[in-house]
């Protein structure tokens, strides 16, 4: 009963903590696939999770919070579909450009708010999303498969990650098609932010993604391209979080295991994942191309 217990609240944890990771990587899932390079997945996640943190403090509602979250990833979203795809800008430094904006900008938006570069005020505990978002981030994995395979819309968003030429000449705007899928990308992303912030935690503190955005994106990366596979990425990256949260504080012997070597077990995997260590993947052929 008690080993039973254990793999209950452990696989819990994963599904937890892979949920800002599911979010995240379906965003990226949505853009890459329309063959725009989203290396911004971190910045949306962050103002997500501070929007999202602030709004719902203020109304004393998540699903609030939520909702405001959803609109500030749209247009991040949009400001990033701008740069990179009317303004053509380079969309690796255009996506790193709006992290380090994002990372700069809350410290200010939180001194004026709240007379704080720190954290937000914390929501009460009944404010608190309870398992809300985890179903959600289950479905959105269900839905995308389904629509990417089924629907006429579906495939256009691979056409133009694979085949822009051939969208185009079918009479489908590719500039579109792209320019919604990186609007949906930051608002999932910013739900992944969100579910750190709302969810996770009851409040927001400064850089609380924690690289999650590049995890995510790595977990895309490992599941090919393709939902299902991603998501599972986002499990075994999630799996190494939850257990490196259980190791901290177990000795061998005499000798207690360092907290530093400890937590870097998450990244190990990620970097290990993306090294190649299974399999290797073949990205949509247009991503990142220009002139569409």
């Amino acid at each position: 009963m008690e080993l039973t217990a254990l793999f209950l609240a452990l696989l819990f944890a994963t599904l937890r903590l892979a949920t800002p990771l599911i979010f995240a990587a379906m965003g990226g899932f949505m853009s890459e696939r329309s063959g725009v390079v989203n290396v911004a997945l971190e910045g949306f996640m962050l103002s997500g999770a501070f929007v999202g943190a602030v709004v719902g403090h203020q109304f004393a509602s998540a699903w609030m919070g939520w909702a405001a979250a959803l609109l500030i990833g749209l247009c991040v979203g949009a400001l990033y579909a701008l740069f990179v795809i009317e303004l053509k800008a380079d969309q690796i430094i255009s996506g790193m450009a709006l992290n380090l904006l994002v990372m700069g900008l809350i410290p200010f938006i939180t001194k004026i708010l709240y007379n704080s570069t720190g954290s937000t005020p914390a929501l009460l505990v009944e404010d608190r999303f309870r398992v809300e978002p985890l179903v959600m981030a289950l479905l959105l994995v269900g839905v995308l498969t389904f629509w990417l395979y089924k629907t006429r819309s579906g495939l256009w968003l691979l056409f133009a990650g694979e085949h822009p030429q051939a969208l185009l000449a079918s009479g489908v705007s590719v500039r579109k098609v792209r320019w919604a899928a990186v609007c949906a990308s930051g608002a999932f992303a910013a739900w992944g932010g969100a579910s750190l912030s709302l969810f996770l935690a009851s409040s927001y503190s400064p850089l609380m993604t924690g690289g999650r955005g590049f995890m995510a994106l790595a977990a895309l990366i490992f599941g090919k391209w393709k939902p299902v596979p991603a998501f599972l990425a986002c499990l075994l990256f999630a799996f190494a979080d939850a257990m490196q949260i259980r190791l901290q504080g177990v000795r061998i012997g005499e000798v207690e295991i360092p907290v530093q070597f400890v937590q870097i077990l998450p990244y190990l995997v990620t970097i290990i994942a993306l090294a190649g260590f299974i399999g290797k993947s073949r990205s949509p052929k247009a991503l990142g191309q220009e002139g569409f």
